[in-house]
């Protein structure tokens, strides 16, 4: 793909031209993408780095002149606001998934694995425009992509831990503790991915996937709350 068509695409979606176009693409190419193409020298995790500390550091400063929460709410919008979920989406809207430089092993991989190249692009991405066009840049291109989902997290009240907040309502809706049960296993010891259901009663109410069972839990749970809240509407 030619450095002219992330230009392009820099123009349209995020409304100027890099100074310096390599660093745009240097953000959308992924490792798997140097290492089957010996002359492309650098991958995005660089940037990746940069990138999620200015999107922590604008998400806290939003968070912190426009609320007057407890610490430890504001670390849990914060964490709704940035977790993989949330920018991979943002990722996936703007359109980056065409234009980022992988393998084609990764191509083929997961709806997972693509959701989590996506939002380390999205930070890549943020990286890029803070090194070319500043943080001012940066700050509004976060606040247009991320910080405008606050409105929506409040709401539905996705900031909270989706284990406890799926425990509150099986309890004061059905009188009963959810219990979490392994459904699968799969892959190698090394990169193993767990699913998970959660059961209210014999009622499955949600599933989850991840290379930890924990984290396939919180996504079960995250199903679950979501199902509850379909029930009030």
């Amino acid at each position: 793909m030619e450095v002219s068509e992330y230009q392009n695409f820099a123009k349209e979606k995020l409304g100027f031209l890099f100074k310096d176009p390599s660093l745009l693409v240097t953000a959308l190419t992924h490792r798997s993408y140097v290492n089957e193409h010996k002359s492309a020298h650098e991958h995005n995790e660089r940037l990746e780095f940069l990138g999620d500390a200015v999107l922590e550091l604008a998400t806290s400063d939003f968070l912190y002149r426009n609320y007057e929460y407890p610490e430890g709410v504001m670390t849990a919008l914060r964490a709704a606001l940035v977790r993989t979920e949330s920018i991979g989406e943002a990722g996936f809207l703007l359109g980056y998934e065409p234009l980022v430089r992988m393998s084609k092993g990764e191509r083929q991989g997961s709806e997972r694995a693509h959701e989590v190249i996506m939002a380390d692009c999205f930070e890549a991405v943020i990286g890029a425009i803070y090194l070319d066009q500043g943080y001012e840049a940066s700050r509004e291109f976060i606040a247009k992509h991320i910080l405008a989902k606050i409105d929506t997290i409040l709401e539905e009240g996705s900031w909270r831990d989706p284990k406890s907040h799926v425990q509150e309502l099986a309890q004061k809706i059905d009188g009963v503790t959810p219990v979490y049960r392994t459904l699968k296993e799969e892959g190698p010891d090394h990169d193993k991915v767990f699913t998970v259901g959660v059961y209210v009663g014999n009622s499955l109410i949600g599933t989850g996937s991840g290379h930890s069972k924990q984290e396939a839990q919180t996504e079960a749970a995250r199903e679950g709350v979501k199902k509850y809240q379909k029930k009030k509407q």
